[in-house]
């Protein structure tokens, strides 16, 4: 393994966004296809090294409800700063509900009456939006009971699934904010579906990642200092702080951990700080190679383990797109994806509205 990798140029604010986006729904697609399989059976299909493209599929790829609410934190966004563009206040969080909210009418999911009917956008007429792709209790359960949760009175109050994690990318992409803002907006949109301390403050370490890669920091240093940002908020889930020094710690060895060391050491992901931390090591331990090239071997990482693989994909995913810009993208890989036009619409929307 080599020292981190450098992006040979910055690139554009554009091709971030584009790139966390694709890059996301890319590591989330190739994920999902083995995200309830063991180790062993992802290599007893696929061969000895696991899932490593999607050429190896038997089918057409599909993303999952991490790509889906990930869409739909961005159009939440987007409208609150239509709002905002407009000279009109609006509350952030009540728009990224209303977006959730719309997101669950494509699920088949009974709803509180008390719960708000919100008015259609674009993304709501895109088809293939609508298909349940294996979503998350707490987030079905969050939003189907009509209240909107907070930090003081969230819903589902224990529960700490990667739920939050998987969707709050977007938070981090927004220019011009400062990092007070991004972890607001990230923690308080996370407490709307789940309510431990920890899946809010993974939603927050994640989004302000993201947010200090944009700004121009290495990866590494990116985590270290959104590590240090939510360091005494971190006392009220300590298993995040130990999760993501781990990662970064272990990816330092010039050996790679296997699939069986990985989940053993940082978990199988299925909780929040567990898929931010498995994400964030196949990231830094294989910045070997070109952007593309690092993109192929960290989404492998990511994926291939008997965990929640389409999450900790997904999440490494945005990191190396956020990173990279669209030149991580492998090719053949985007050629595969399925409604890339969708995931660029929004990432238009979220661009005009933030540098038009």
């Amino acid at each position: 393994m080599s020292a981190e990798a450098t992006s040979p140029a910055a690139p554009s604010f554009t091709s971030r966004v584009y790139g966390s986006l694709l890059g996301g729904a890319l590591g989330d697609s190739l994920g999902y296809a083995v995200e309830f399989d063991s180790i062993a059976a992802i290599r007893a299909h696929y061969g000895p090294e696991g899932l490593t493209s999607f050429g190896q599929l038997d089918g057409d790829s599909h993303f999952s409800d991490d790509t889906q609410m990930t869409l739909y934190t961005v159009d939440g966004l987007v409208e609150a700063l239509e709002w905002a563009n407009d000279g009109v206040a609006a509350d952030e969080t009540a728009c990224l509900w209303l977006a959730y909210l719309r997101w669950l009418a494509t699920q088949d999911v009974e709803v509180s009456s008390s719960a708000p009917v919100p008015q259609p956008r674009w993304i709501d007429a895109q088809d293939v939006l609508r298909h349940r792709r294996a979503p998350g209790n707490a987030c079905l359960s969050g939003l189907a009971s009509g209240e909107m949760g907070t930090v003081a009175r969230p819903v589902n109050p224990d529960s700490k699934g990667c739920g939050t994690v998987m969707r709050s990318a977007p938070f981090g992409l927004i220019p011009h904010i400062s990092p007070e803002a991004v972890y607001k907006l990230s923690s308080d949109a996370a407490s709307l579906t789940h309510g431990h301390p920890s899946a809010r403050l993974s939603a927050a370490a994640f989004s302000l990642l993201i947010h200090n890669i944009v700004a121009g920091r290495s990866i590494r240093e990116a985590a270290q200092e959104a590590l240090g940002y939510i360091e005494d908020a971190s006392t009220q889930a300590p298993e995040l702080r130990q999760r993501l020094q781990a990662a970064l710690q272990l990816s330092l060895q010039p050996a790679r951990l296997d699939p069986g060391e990985l989940i053993t050491t940082l978990g199988e992901g299925w909780v929040a700080e567990e898929a931010l931390a498995v994400a964030l090591y196949a990231v830094l331990s294989t910045t070997d190679g070109d952007p593309a090239e690092h993109f192929r071997k960290a989404i492998a990482v990511a994926i291939n383990h008997s965990g929640d693989s389409d999450s900790t994909g997904s999440i490494a995913g945005n990191i190396l797109g956020a990173y990279y810009g669209e030149q991580c993208l492998p090719t053949d890989w985007l050629a595969a994806l399925e409604a890339p036009d969708v995931i660029r619409g929004m990432a238009d929307r979220l661009i005009a509205v933030t540098t038009g």
